[in-house]
């Protein structure tokens, strides 16, 4: 197994399920030490299949606010005493639907989802990347940023995208690079627990099969991607491999640019 992440230390949000636990699993058997967090209990099941094979921390937390994620930057300092990678993978859409279908909370929600976990945790992790001299940050966008019935999740995800962009700016000269990878439709198994809990109507469902619809037609592939190939690429711009590459947002989506 390459060890590509030997004796670095990550914070990977959003581990308890889909890709931010393969990217997890994956980070351990490659040498990583880790901070795995996850607004839910599941994360410490992940914390016990890793005995053995990488140091690990688990945490629950709200990623959403500012305070929440400046305590996991925290906690990774106190146990690890640095912090070279943080994967932010925390995200996801809550509803699909047509954008007058939305209400304003709904938008809000989704905007605080997408968005804020990802700036809060860029800035909680910047302190000790710049006093190191050095990091890798990379977020997990989406090609949503063009498509139909996820407009809000598309506006937070188009910032993460600006994000991106700015912060690679700011911090290149500082060693520090900062990158995204933007994922297409992507085989998962069902989520443990569902990012919107009220079971779908007719109508919704409909509205889903739309969204599957269009990502098939707009992806060169004509298929969804799995679990392994997103990943591939995270793990690709956090590595060392990627130590001259800074301030893109690349798709994972079988051509489908976004």
């Amino acid at each position: 197994m390459n060890k590509r992440f030997q004796g670095k230390v990550a914070v990977i949000t959003g581990a308890a399920q889909g890709i931010g636990r393969r990217v997890a699993e994956r980070m351990a058997a490659e040498g990583g030490r880790l901070l795995l967090v996850d607004r839910s209990e599941l994360i410490h099941e992940l914390a016990d299949e890793l005995v053995g094979v990488a140091e690990v921390l688990t945490l629950t937390a709200d990623l959403e606010q500012f305070a929440e994620c400046q305590r996991v930057m925290a906690a990774a300092l106190e146990r690890f005493g640095r912090l070279d990678i943080l994967i932010n993978n925390v995200g996801g859409t809550i509803w699909a639907k047509p954008f007058e279908h939305y209400q304003e909370r709904e938008i809000e929600a989704e905007v605080r989802r997408s968005l804020f976990p990802t700036l809060w945790c860029c800035h909680a992790a910047l302190a000790p990347m710049i006093e190191q001299g050095s990091g890798a940050i990379v977020n997990v966008s989406s090609v949503a940023t063009r498509g139909i019935h996820r407009v809000p999740y598309g506006a937070a995800k188009g910032g993460v995208n600006a994000l991106t962009a700015c912060l690679a700016f700011e911090t290149a000269e500082r060693g520090i690079r900062v990158n995204a990878t933007a994922p297409g439709g992507t085989e998962a198994p069902p989520r443990r627990i569902p990012r919107n809990s009220a079971e779908p109507s007719e109508q919704e469902k409909v509205w889903y099969q739309q969204i599957v619809d269009q990502s098939l037609d707009s992806s060169l592939m004509k298929r969804y991607g799995s679990i392994d190939e997103q990943v591939e690429a995270i793990l690709f711009l956090a590595s060392d491999a990627a130590s001259y590459i800074t301030g893109i947002t690349l798709p994972v989506a079988g051509g489908d640019l976004g």
